[in-house]
């Protein structure tokens, strides 16, 4: 069993900063994050590989945010920096526990066992 706990979101100012926490508690291979806006599906925007903390991003997303693994607090951050108000979602962290059977980072939501309980990014314009 996973458990997946989000903290950070909030409301920021286009152009602003967040970051996110996900606690994880047990064993994983990949954990990534996606958001869902209102009315849309879950997106793919960054997962990392547990052991090798090797990233990934969406394209959306690359060179702006930043996905990082925490030791000591056995976490997995995500560093959002010039947010625009279209990604104003829920954001959540989801685990794949099985990844290094296929040894991808999978953006498809349904590959993904384990969620949090999401956390709300609001970007105003």
């Amino acid at each position: 069993q996973v458990q997946l706990t989000e903290s950070g979101g909030g409301l920021v100012q286009a152009g602003g900063s967040l970051r996110l926490a996900c606690a994880v508690s047990g064993r994983t291979d990949v954990l990534s994050w996606f958001r869902q806006a209102p009315g849309k599906g879950r997106e793919f925007v960054a997962g990392i590989w547990w052991n090798t903390r090797s990233p990934y991003y969406a394209g959306s997303v690359k060179g702006r945010f930043t996905i990082s693994r925490d030791n000591a607090k056995n976490a997995v951050i995500l560093h959002m920096n010039n947010l625009k108000p279209e990604e104003s979602a829920v954001y959540y962290c989801a685990a794949d526990v099985d990844a290094l059977r296929t040894l991808i980072i999978q953006t498809n939501d349904r590959e993904y066992e384990y969620w949090g309980q999401g956390t709300q990014v609001t970007v105003s314009s």
